[in-house]
């Protein structure tokens, strides 16, 4: 039996890329130019706002680390007005990294608790009034939380402080002399609370963003309520919580005129907590700005520049932790 057969065409020819793309910029409207210009722009403009700053910064304190007769880095003393000028960042970064610890360890787990009782526990009666409340904490002042860490934390805090001196004194860290409750611990438990909104909020925000089926599907398996959570809702939103502790740490670390009402400053570094003294980048800047001469306010700058250098380096490496976390996708898995 004869099979007639019949030739297949050849495929048609596809146009490369870089026809495509001519084909699609000729048919963009003059809208869509006009948008793409200025995002594009704008994006510039962030870049070269970013590097005059820099610039700036750096201009400015290598006038003020050149007459430096201290080491900039590991000097316990700030006088600018001195001939020679002695100045060092040592009890400023110290205090700022310790301030800031304790705020995060403090406020990232409640906030992402706070979060989850939101989303997953509390009924929507309950739930929005909550959200709406801590709203309107993430839009308080600085000055106002300042105020109140002056007038009503710090009068409040002896009772901790001597609990801890009776339970954990041998540690070195939380050793107190009865002195006024102006210190690092203080200080932190304020930021703990100033940056306890910006973390809720935006770990909420994700935690709504679950896929629904993941938590359907874990509920048909047999997972409990808090399996659920921890094998779905807690894996898909790690990069955004991630996020939120970046920008509450953010806060914490350039936090100005809470601190400065609250913390009794001095330029040495206490081993423990409840002591008072010590001292921020952000706190020290903002108390001897007015009076300062304009070498002075060079140091400051000088000071202001390492805070810079910190906070490009803390959002860099939050960059890195969320690059490494983008196998998960949550709505792949």
């Amino acid at each position: 039996m004869d099979i007639t057969t019949q030739d297949t065409p050849p495929p048609a020819p596809q146009p490369s890329d870089g026809a495509q793309k001519r084909a699609v910029r000729g048919s963009t409207r003059p809208g869509d130019r006009i948008f793409l210009g200025l995002a594009r722009g704008s994006g510039i403009f962030l870049l070269v706002v970013m590097a005059a700053i820099a610039a700036f910064l750096t201009w400015r304190a290598v006038i003020a680390i050149s007459e430096d007769e201290g080491n900039f880095l590991t000097t316990f003393e700030w006088n600018t007005g001195t001939k020679p000028p002695v100045f060092g960042i040592a009890v400023l970064a110290y205090g700022t990294v310790i301030s800031s610890i304790i705020a995060m360890a403090i406020a990232v787990p409640i906030g992402v608790a706070i979060a989850l009782f939101i989303t997953h526990y509390a009924p929507r009666k309950l739930g929005g009034p909550i959200a709406y409340v801590i709203d309107l904490l993430a839009a308080v002042p600085s000055i106002v939380y300042g105020l109140w860490g002056a007038l009503i934390l710090v009068p409040q805090m002896d009772g901790l402080f001597g609990w801890l001196n009776d339970y954990f004194s041998w540690t070195g860290i939380f050793s107190w002399d009865d002195g006024p409750a102006r210190t690092m611990l203080t200080v932190g438990i304020l930021l703990a609370i100033m940056i306890l909104p910006i973390i809720t909020n935006v770990s909420r925000e994700v935690f709504n963003q679950v896929p629904q089926m993941h938590e359907e599907a874990a509920l048909a398996l047999g997972a409990t309520r808090w399996e659920v959570i921890r094998m779905s809702v807690l894996p898909f939103g790690r990069s955004g919580v991630i996020s939120a502790s970046m920008l509450g740490l953010g806060r914490a670390l350039g936090e100005t005129m809470a601190v400065a009402t609250v913390l009794s400053p001095d330029f040495l570094i206490h081993a423990s907590l409840l002591n008072p003294g010590g001292g921020t980048f952000a706190q020290n800047i903002a108390a001897k700005f007015p009076e300062a001469d304009e070498f002075g306010r060079d140091a400051l700058i000088a000071s202001g520049l390492v805070l810079f250098v910190i906070t490009l380096l803390v959002n860099g490496a939050a960059r890195m932790i969320i690059a490494r976390r983008k196998e998960y996708s949550g709505a792949n898995a």
